[in-house]
């Protein structure tokens, strides 16, 4: 009771904490509120995205994450403040141990800015692990053995792909695609074909609602509220499931193009491997009807999204934590 410690999937657009013992605790949007006259912080989580869009001059909602790196230091550290005390249950008499998952291809510049904003946040022990091997951890996956496994973690501002062995990435990329670059073009499709503007949660809404990564046999559709770009009245329409895997298709080109360089990038021995156990989907966006068979159909080799791929990464964070000596190839600690 003592030792507290804390994971935590400190995402674009959602922020999962982990607690040994208790499992996930607290799954709420990475959204910060914030009052423009005296840069007070309003809401936070849940309670600032449904501010997201619809905020008064005086009030802004934000993520303070973008592309899976701090964007704004200020509101990071306030949101990383309210998950640990939210997590700690309000009565703070020690400083919990942290560890913060963060994308692959972060530069150190970055991981420093994450591990201060933690620390001032009221960590003891900030680590930081990468995004690629806590999944890999949360998927279930040996990652210690010496044989070769592959990860897709489609987050909602990054898409990590890493080919681990013996508890380390052997080849990676990262590419900053992810569910928000996908609501982001649907927006921009349903304003080309259907001249309605829609915002970002309603872009979501249809994503997940319809969404699919391959054309459907059976189509989905379903109605859409929007303004209309020439009489900026609102308006109703209908969008179907190959609206939406029209609009997405050359955003998911861009995470299969790195799929393919990371499979180029691998000896050939964990080439056969990767063949043989196939690459296992992890991330919110990994979600997306179909997201599986593209990949396999693109590369050739098989495809599974894993076991509550949203839940991955802060497991992942939590068993790493759990299991310290382990893992501590993996982890950069402060």
């Amino acid at each position: 009771m003592f030792n507290k410690k804390i994971g935590i999937d400190l995402g674009t657009t959602t922020v999962l904490v982990y607690v040994p013992g208790r499992g996930i605790i607290l799954h709420e949007p990475s959204v910060v509120a914030i009052s423009l006259a005296d840069k007070k912080i309003l809401a936070v989580g849940n309670q600032a995205k449904d501010m997201l869009g619809r905020t008064p001059d005086t009030i802004v909602a934000k993520r303070p994450l973008k592309d899976g790196v701090i964007a704004d230091y200020r509101s990071t550290e306030a949101m990383l403040r309210y998950f640990i005390n939210k997590a700690m249950g309000g009565v703070r008499l020690f400083r919990p141990e942290v560890m913060v998952a963060v994308p692959g291809g972060i530069t150190s510049t970055e991981r420093r800015a994450v591990i201060d904003a933690t620390m001032s946040a009221g960590a003891k022990a900030a680590y930081i692990i990468k995004e690629p091997v806590v999944a890999a951890i949360g998927a279930d996956i040996p990652i210690g053995s010496p044989s070769g496994h592959m990860i897709i973690d489609i987050g909602g501002g990054t898409s990590e792909i890493a080919v681990i062995s013996l508890g380390g990435i052997v080849s990676s990329a990262s590419v900053r695609i992810g569910g928000n670059k996908l609501d982001a073009a649907i927006q921009e499709h349903v304003r080309r074909k259907y001249g309605l503007a829609v915002g970002e949660r309603t872009a979501e809404d249809i994503k997940i609602t319809i969404g699919s990564a391959l054309y459907l046999e059976d189509k989905l559709d379903m109605e859409v509220k929007g303004r209309d770009m020439i009489s900026g009245l609102p308006r109703l329409i209908t969008v179907t499931s190959d609206d939406v895997t029209d609009a997405i298709q050359h955003e998911l080109q861009g995470i299969i193009e790195a799929i393919k360089e990371v499979l180029r990038g691998t000896p050939p021995e964990l080439s056969a491997d990767v063949m043989q156990k196939g690459m296992v989907l992890s991330g919110g966006s990994s979600q997306l009807r179909n997201m599986d068979r593209l990949f396999a159909e693109a590369t050739g080799v098989p495809a599974m999204v894993a076991e509550h791929p949203q839940m991955c990464v802060a497991r992942g964070t939590g068993i790493a934590l759990e299991n310290l000596d382990a893992y501590k190839r993996s982890i950069f600690s402060t």
